[in-house]
């Protein structure tokens, strides 16, 4: 599952998004007050402002014998974004998120993060992080990469693709198939990853060819100090490439262009 290979960036880089979410106790003037101070402390970077309604899930209230289903009130959700839309900040009473859609390397992202994570903590002063997640959504196209008619038992690793890494299993007979798995890892983090083909549906359409989905959620959770969120998502960080490089073969790895930094 894991590749002891040197870290390298992918010039063909399959990755459609990386996020970064950081979870705190809930700090309600966030949802009670317009967070100007920490617009004009982004605004440089983060000039696009809108906000969206989060509906949380449903949950059960009450005691044994009289349990009942109750709808949580929606909760606000602001956004900064960049002006040609890569990148964007979220932020809610209880989490703020950094989100990239043209990723290229690790060090270019956490210096993107650096300001707005420095203004939340001066102006909110949360007591603590909850959770620290990274998340890497990749979705490899094989028309893309010149591997169309490559069966998938070339690419990847068998964990992930079940019936596919069977030779008497053609493709075309599989109509759903993943694999969803929570590991744990060193350094007290643990990953969820979601693996299988998915069709991609952008703007309204769906898009022909089906993609392969190869989604790591890497996390820690506990009270988990200010001062040590830096070196938090740096241990995250540090694992994702080994687990994504252990999941593919070098044929695939080849032909997304590797160059090692």
């Amino acid at each position: 599952m894991f590749s002891q290979d040197a870290r390298c960036i992918y010039h063909k880089n399959p990755l459609d998004k990386v996020i970064c979410q950081l979870r705190f106790p809930e700090i309600l003037s966030i949802e009670t007050t317009l967070p100007a101070a920490f617009q004009e402390a982004i605004r440089s970077e983060f000039p696009k402002y809108g906000c969206t309604k989060d509906k949380p899930a449903p949950r059960m209230v009450g005691t044994p014998g009289n349990m009942r289903m109750e709808q949580p009130p929606e909760r606000n959700n602001y956004l900064f974004s960049s002006i040609d839309g890569v990148w964007q900040v979220n932020l809610t009473s209880n989490f703020i998120s950094l989100t990239c859609n043209r990723y290229t390397r690790w060090e270019d992202f956490a210096r993107k993060l650096d300001k707005p994570l420095a203004a939340f903590i001066q102006i909110y002063k949360p007591a603590n992080f909850s959770r620290i997640g990274l998340r890497y959504i990749n979705l490899i196209s094989r028309q893309a990469l010149d591997l169309a008619g490559v069966p998938y038992r070339e690419l990847l690793g068998s964990c992930w693709i079940g019936p596919f890494a069977e030779e008497d299993v053609p493709e075309t007979t599989v109509s759903r198939h993943t694999i969803d798995s929570d590991v744990a890892l060193r350094g007290g983090c643990r990953v969820k990853i979601h693996a299988g083909p998915v069709m991609v549906t952008r703007g309204g359409k769906t898009e022909p060819e089906p993609k392969f989905a190869f989604d790591q959620d890497l996390y820690m959770t506990g009270n988990i100090p200010l001062t040590h969120s830096a070196g938090a998502l740096a241990t995250l960080h540090s694992q994702a490439y080994s687990i994504f490089r252990g999941a593919i073969t070098d044929m695939l790895h080849d032909a997304m262009e590797p160059e090692t930094v």
